[in-house]
């Protein structure tokens, strides 16, 4: 998320370099969430490609998973169905239903990154620049995130703004982000649950711009994309692995590093999503990805990114 005064975007060359090293290392610091994504993404080193452990006891190396949604359980955490081991989350849920290797692609994820950049071929034709050097063009004027604008009532201004981009490199930057984490996430929690999780990041991040950044106007996924981040945190913490082993601690610590030395960036854009990231990962990664706790945590998602809206609204200021 970039914000913009006076209407111009720049990033120094050091800062391109290090976003770049960054981002190459995504794969490699989110692999652990899901095993099967590890062949199918990403190369991982075989250091990496240990035994699996108990989802609840990360301690206990496992070869067996649950039949329901998939998480390794030591046996202590098995339960006997007719239909195979189960977890205690899915002990009392009905079978689900599995249609094939189609669906584990994640096509929530390849949808947004399409949405992105078709927006982003929409600025050009607009007159945007694609270095973001040259000024803005008449979508980010019009569509950006400005707390003078949304306190004039263009409150849509708060999920737009999430889908413009000053420039290729931010966009590029942006979605490779979202390419490595959404594709993996996605495969981990289910369209819906991760849908919330990017939503709530995507608001959050809004408010966060509109407190720090109250006289520019701010573009960009990368709210979403620091709320992603804060997301696998959370589920790899919950599942015992350490966050500086796996390598996503120092990659979450490289790019607040940047967020507070580059110039031109929303700080506050930056905080908020990876806040309203991690808040709705919390309420969603202690339930199953199917059955009514599922559907249950997914409202709570969508609830923080409806509490992050009004709390905008409420920044704002405004007839509202």
């Amino acid at each position: 998320m970039v914000t913009t005064f006076g209407l111009r975007f720049s990033l120094l060359p050091f800062g391109l370099r290090l976003s770049l090293l960054l981002y190459a290392r995504g794969p490699e610091a989110v692999a652990y969430l899901l095993p099967a994504a590890r062949t199918r993404h990403v190369l991982v080193p075989a250091t990496l490609l240990r035994m699996p452990v108990c989802y609840r006891h990360p301690r206990r190396e496992t070869g067996v998973s649950c039949s329901n949604c998939g998480r390794p359980i030591c046996p202590e955490c098995m339960t006997s169905t007719p239909v195979g081991m189960r977890c205690p989350e899915c002990s009392g849920e009905t079978t689900r239903v599995v249609r094939g290797a189609a669906e584990a692609v994640p096509r929530l994820t390849y949808a947004l990154i399409a949405v992105n950049v078709a927006v982003f071929a929409g600025e050009l034709l607009a007159g945007g620049g694609a270095t973001g050097a040259g000024g803005a063009g008449s979508l980010i004027v019009d569509a950006g995130l400005s707390r003078a604008m949304v306190a004039a009532g263009e409150w849509w201004r708060i999920f737009t703004a999430g889908f413009l981009h000053a420039g290729v490199f931010h966009l590029a930057f942006n979605m490779l982000a979202l390419y490595v984490l959404g594709a993996l996430l996605e495969e981990r929690l289910g369209q819906v649950r991760f849908l919330a999780i990017y939503l709530a990041a995507l608001v959050s991040g809004a408010l966060g711009a509109l407190l720090l950044s109250p006289t520019g106007i701010t573009v960009g996924a990368s709210g979403a994309v620091f709320g992603l981040m804060g997301a696998a945190a959370v589920l790899m913490w919950r599942q015992g692995i350490p966050l500086f082993e796996s390598g996503l601690g120092a990659w979450i610590v490289l790019n607040l590093l940047i967020t507070f030395l580059v110039p031109r960036i929303s700080i506050g854009g930056h905080l908020g999503g990876l806040a309203g990231g991690a808040l709705a990962a919390l309420l969603v990664a202690s339930a199953p990805a199917v059955g009514l706790r599922g559907q249950r945590s997914a409202l709570a998602a969508f609830a923080v990114a409806a509490g992050a809206f009004v709390a905008s609204l409420a920044v704002a200021g405004g007839p509202y």
